[in-house]
């Protein structure tokens, strides 16, 4: 008899802002294997959609942020993000951190954002969602002059071991997207196969970074289940043992309000 093909949780994806587009996404996902997926907000109009589509689904958590590009929005939306990440079903803040690959925002306006999502996760009790890009220093830095909330993601990890070992010295997580299966990104399967086990998510990103075999395509949740595979042969376990441990982190990492 052969066995169930395991399930997974895809732990940081952006779903449309319309309703029913959104909703196919998910339906689509949960046909695919997909038990729960958190819906991930980067402005104030994205973290209202995020909780709008936790408020009506069972299988869908929402995180409430304000990403580095839009650091500049920070006075003009702050109010809003505050309140919104008291909602019921919001799981994190964020994502939320520097990226100066692109510096769409300056960076002092980046890291005062950064800073003041930081808090807000201490004062809510929050997961931290991180953003990083080009900015480890800064990005270490900063966590360690503000603490680092008890649950902290590095989401779409794109560093090496060395950046690994950094993240993991202050508790957090690596959660690897798309880019553990491209062929270039020896690095980041190298912090996969050195992280521990219950240190490890599995998320799209989407609709960005699809993985192997669908790069170039539009990516959905439905396909985070080839980021695990990817996942299980940099750490040279089966995919079943990847596919249950990312569950059972994420439950922990983005426990349900």
């Amino acid at each position: 008899m052969s066995e169930d093909p395991p399930t997974w949780v895809d732990s940081h994806c952006h779903l449309p802002e319309d309703p029913a587009e959104a909703d196919a996404i998910v339906d689509a996902a949960r046909a695919d294997g997909v038990e729960w997926l958190v819906c991930v907000g980067t402005d104030l109009a994205t973290s209202r959609a995020a909780v709008a589509i936790a408020s009506r689904r069972t299988d869908v958590l929402a995180t409430v942020g304000l990403h580095p590009h839009d650091a500049t929005r920070l006075a003009d939306e702050w109010d809003g993000l505050v309140e919104l990440a008291a909602a019921p079903r919001v799981a994190a803040v964020g994502e939320c951190g520097l990226d100066h690959h692109y510096e769409h925002s300056p960076g002092p306006a980046q890291a005062e954002a950064f800073r003041a999502q930081i808090r807000l996760a201490h004062e809510l009790d929050h997961t931290l969602v991180i953003h990083t890009r080009e900015a480890w220093a800064e990005t270490f830095a900063i966590l360690d002059d503000e603490g680092v909330p008890a649950r902290t993601v590095f989401h779409c990890f794109t560093g090496g071991p060395d950046e690994a070992g950094e993240c993991l010295a202050r508790g957090a997580a690596l959660s690897f997207s798309g880019i553990v299966t491209f062929k270039n990104a020896d690095d980041v399967r190298g912090a996969a196969a050195v992280a521990p086990r219950d240190r490890i998510l599995v998320e799209t990103d989407s609709p960005y970074l699809a993985p192997v075999p669908h790069r170039g395509q539009p990516n959905r949740p439905a396909w985070v289940g080839a980021v695990g595979e990817g996942v299980a042969a940099a750490r040279a376990e089966s995919v079943r043992t990847v596919a249950d441990a990312t569950r059972e982190n994420a439950r922990r990492l983005f426990p349900a309000r």
